[in-house]
């Protein structure tokens, strides 16, 4: 058996392990299929560290390509369904990518990134379901399966995901964290879970089922969804967030476990009425939360509905999880995020990396006791930028701890914009508008948005004898769409004379974005 699912294998082998919108699989029938996929792709000559690149949704497939990585070695590299062909490419030639799986919903973009990327490693491509029009080169991920034969796993190691996360100065970049490294028993990753199964708040005793509404290209969606299979929990899976079709999931599945994103939350408060009283969720114990700050009459009402079972976490791909905090402990202390867990620690230093004491504001920072550390995979600038010390790493955020050790976060130091738990870089943004011909200059930030936190606002300037209006405006969000995923896109734009910039020529943005944040106690 694959040993990250052998004790729910051997317990209970016809029960559900993960189900989603195409049907469930059950324990022995997932540990079969990781099985095939790992003795198919060994036998193609995929070697140890090779980065296999999926495009996948909230999918059983996501789910064993990942097992697959965890027992043979291999570097998962999850991409966002909503990236366009360009940037699929450079993800695929910036990760030297092995192998590429995708769902048939994307074929024909990951087919388009292929032709223009330059990969010589790339020589297994994988369709999952059915596409037409996608050219030749893509095998049948099921064709390959059942050509494989199943059985145990022969020296199995340890690999894990990489995630790309958008780079302040153009493109994204791989975050090469302790999830990601190769080598060792995959036991390591039970190990893992099962440290975390407390912050998780799983059962202790196995048999919980996880609801995963978020994207599982994203590492906390990631995390949660698989540490829950580890510790022997069923797994819901959405593929694309519906508030009433969740609370329909929930108490279909009685799911015991969920995580959500602000932007969620707002959506679920939103729902009718008689929706909502349809709802029992009596089946739930934790409802964990974060990725974005969470506006606090959002979160009362979430708890007024819910009940004390809303849990926040502060972290990122880069640090995993840095502080918690519980419902009644949040109601005491609205605004903050939690203590630091045991095994972080984290110190509030000024602009010289001293230092400050309980109360005042300054860079959060934060390092694991347990001696991890992340990277930036190809970027040892971006690497060295985030830390500051050995071990001390930064998210760039501000804020302060109180006298009694609670973590309160009130802006952010780089330029990255959260739009519903979606980390949003500015830069490869403003790289693409003043690629338009209409634009000469272009500054991106967030301003507020009541349900994803955040909205892209550009300001831009105008080429010589250009002049905006819709038709303008209409050519300039095409022009986007063609080079950067949806989520990227601005919402909102303002022209300006000139961009204020210092004598030195950097961007004040701050004069920008600070106007619309004014009264609100927080910049984030």
């Amino acid at each position: 058996m694959a040993v990250l699912l052998a004790e729910a294998v051997a317990d209970r082998p016809d029960a559900p392990a993960v189900v989603d919108e195409r049907g469930t699989t059950t324990w022995a029938e997932l540990d079969d299929r990781v099985e095939r996929l790992v003795h198919a792709l060994r036998a193609r000559g995929i070697e140890s560290g090779d980065r296999i690149v999926t495009m996948l949704g909230n999918q059983a497939e996501m789910i064993e390509v990942s097992l697959a990585c965890a027992h043979g070695g291999w570097v998962l590299v999850p991409l966002n369904w909503h990236l366009v062909a360009d940037e699929v490419a450079y993800v695929l030639t910036d990760a030297d990518a092995t192998v590429v799986v995708a769902d048939g919903r994307w074929a024909d973009v990951v087919a388009a990134a292929i032709a223009a990327a330059d990969v010589d490693a790339l020589s297994l491509r994988l369709l999952v379901g059915d596409a037409t029009g996608t050219g030749p080169g893509l095998e049948s991920y099921e064709e390959l399966l059942a050509a494989s034969a199943p059985g145990e796993i022969v020296d199995a190691e340890r690999g894990g995901p990489m995630f790309y996360t958008s780079g302040t100065t153009g493109r994204p970049k791989g975050v090469r964290s302790p999830l990601s490294s190769v080598g060792g028993p995959p036991e390591l990753f039970t190990l893992i879970a099962h440290s975390t199964r407390p912050t998780l708040e799983l059962p202790p005793d196995g048999g919980g089922v996880q609801g995963v509404c978020g994207p599982l290209y994203h590492s906390a969606q990631w995390v949660f969804a698989h540490f829950a299979l580890f510790c022997g929990s069923t797994v819901i899976l959405q593929h694309r967030f519906d508030a009433a079709g969740l609370l329909d999931l929930i108490d279909r599945y009685q799911v015991t476990n969920l995580h959500l994103v602000p932007a969620q939350m707002v959506r679920l408060l939103d729902l009718p009425a008689d929706v909502r009283d349809r709802f029992d969720g009596s089946s739930l114990r934790s409802v964990i939360h974060g990725a974005a700050p969470c506006a606090p009459d959002v979160k009362r009402r979430m708890i007024e509905w819910f009940g004390p079972v809303i849990t926040e976490y502060y972290g990122g791909t880069e640090g995993g999880f840095i502080s918690v905090i519980t419902a009644p402990e949040w109601l005491e202390r609205p605004g903050s995020v939690g203590q630091p867990l045991p095994v972080v620690e984290v110190r509030i230093t000024d602009s010289a990396g001293a230092s400050v004491p309980r109360g005042e504001t300054g860079d959060v920072y934060f390092r694991s006791l347990l001696g991890s550390d992340f990277e930036y995979h190809n970027a040892p600038e971006k690497t060295a930028a985030a830390h500051r010390g050995k071990g001390w790493g930064t998210l760039g955020d501000i804020g302060h701890l109180s006298a009694d050790g609670y973590l309160y976060l009130s802006d952010r130091r780089i330029d990255m914009i959260v739009s519903g738990g979606v980390n949003i870089y500015p830069a490869e943004i403003e790289g693409a508008l003043v690629e338009h011909p209409a634009i000469s200059d272009a500054a991106v930030f967030g301003i507020p948005h009541q349900e994803m936190g955040e909205a892209v606002r550009a300001a831009i300037v105008l080429a010589p004898g250009c002049s905006w209006s819709t038709d303008t405006e209409a050519a300039v969000v095409a022009f986007c769409r063609e080079r950067l995923a949806g989520y990227k896109q601005p919402r909102s734009f303002e022209v300006l004379d000139e961009l204020p910039r210092s004598d030195a020529g950097k961007l004040a943005k701050r004069t920008l974005r600070d106007p619309w944040w004014a009264g609100r106690g927080r910049a984030i």
